[in-house]
């Protein structure tokens, strides 16, 4: 009986944790323009006000809003950028590929050009600036939509990858430890038991 308790508690707390988890998501220069684009945002996670989540992209990982200098990282285009050689933008290494345009403001809200940008319900203040890493909580219940942040898709491209993850509420956490407890107390009670 003890052994199903342990087991049942472990597979709890994993199923818990794992159904919080992590996922990656591509946002698509193009298709996820907050301008409306083709997809108009990417639908991610469902969240409640106060959920703690992460947001992280690479840094190396670009996308571009049109002629050069326009590639940038999730962090948007704020400052200047020379390609590696090895980059997404196919120029050679030490050209200049982005540059810094200023902010743009969409519905209340203003992030840089080319920034990742997160959006939970509607109205004002349904937006955050996201970047390349991001750690809160959910500022409102609902769905989050990431967007590149800019106004004029047709000559987008690119993608990031980003990692979304929720973080697991402390009770999760206890139910967890707890489940790793008694299969620890099971695998030592079996061990005590074991003929000689």
């Amino acid at each position: 009986m003890k052994r199903l308790l342990a087991a049942a508690a472990l597979a709890s707390g994993l199923s818990l944790a794992s159904g919080a988890g992590a996922a990656v998501f591509v946002v698509d220069a193009l298709l996820h323009s907050s301008d409306g684009g083709a997809g108009a945002g990417l639908d991610t996670v469902v969240l409640d006000a106060g959920d703690l989540f992460t947001v992280s992209v690479g840094l190396d990982d670009l996308w571009s809003a049109g002629a050069l200098p326009r590639w940038s990282d999730a962090d948007g285009l704020t400052g200047d950028r020379t390609a590696t050689g090895s980059d997404e933008s196919g120029e050679a290494a030490g050209v200049l590929i982005g540059a810094d345009f200023g902010l743009l403001t969409l519905n209340g809200f203003s992030a840089p050009y080319g920034s990742l940008v997160g959006q939970i319900g509607a109205g004002p203040g349904s937006y955050r600036l996201l970047g390349t890493s991001f750690s809160g909580a959910a500022w409102a219940s609902g769905t989050l939509k990431l967007f590149y942040w800019d106004t004029f898709t047709a000559d987008n491209s690119g993608s990031v990858a980003a990692d979304v993850a929720v973080v697991p509420e402390p009770a999760v956490w206890s139910m967890m430890i707890a489940g790793f407890g008694l299969a620890g107390t099971m695998l030592r009670s079996r061990r005590r038991i074991a003929p000689a």
